[in-house]
């Protein structure tokens, strides 16, 4: 018999699995009992709603997307560090279009209600806030610093949204010509920030 932290464990680890298999729409905590062979009432000793359930699978998902960017191959120039972490946002999203969908295409759980959810956001951003703190360039204020990692994140997440579109597809490009595409966004992207 499963005691309640195994329970609790096993309705996360199923709830990710729905998503990954069927995809968010068919998320709920009734789905999860059912796959888990427990009373449908049973997940909620420990989730309120799946909105709850729902923070638990999206605070997991943001906490391995950061760990992923956080593995990345490491430079002591920070130049070269940056584009890694460019790099293996890109690697991400392909390897895990589900979970990277889940986490900026979703209708998520209330922010205001969910703060470690939030808090799971926060990291992976602050990766990249890392990242650009640690340009050699003149002193610039947290505001500056945050003002960038914006600027950065949405190229490389705009480039991702249109390499996962459809009409994309129809240019028929190649993979060499797919890598030299952000290979190019990343060169660009790093000589906007030298140029600031």
């Amino acid at each position: 018999m499963e005691t309640p932290r195994d329970l609790k464990s096993a309705c996360i680890a199923e709830a990710v699995r729905i998503v990954e298999e069927v995809g968010l729409e068919k998320l709920s905590l009734r789905e999860v009992a059912r796959r888990l062979g427990v009373s449908h009432q049973a997940p909620y000793k420990h989730f309120s709603s799946r909105d709850h359930i729902l923070s638990e699978v999206v605070s997991k998902v943001f906490a391995d997307f950061a760990r992923y960017l956080d593995d990345r191959p490491r430079s002591d120039d920070p130049w070269i560090d940056m584009r890694s972490c460019g790099l293996r946002y890109f690697e991400y999203a392909a390897e895990q279009p589900l979970q990277y969908r889940l986490m900026f295409s979703s209708v998520l759980p209330p922010s205001k209600d969910f703060p470690s959810m939030v808090h799971r956001a926060r990291h992976a951003f602050a990766l990249l806030k890392d990242c650009i703190a640690a340009l050699p360039r003149g002193p610039r204020s947290e505001d500056e610093i945050e003002q960038d990692a914006l600027f950065v994140w949405s190229t490389i997440h705009g480039l991702v949204g249109v390499m996962n579109s459809d009409v994309f597809h129809t240019l028929n490009l190649s993979v060499s010509d797919q890598t030299a595409m952000i290979e190019n966004t990343l060169d660009r992207v790093g000589s906007s920030l030298a140029s600031r």
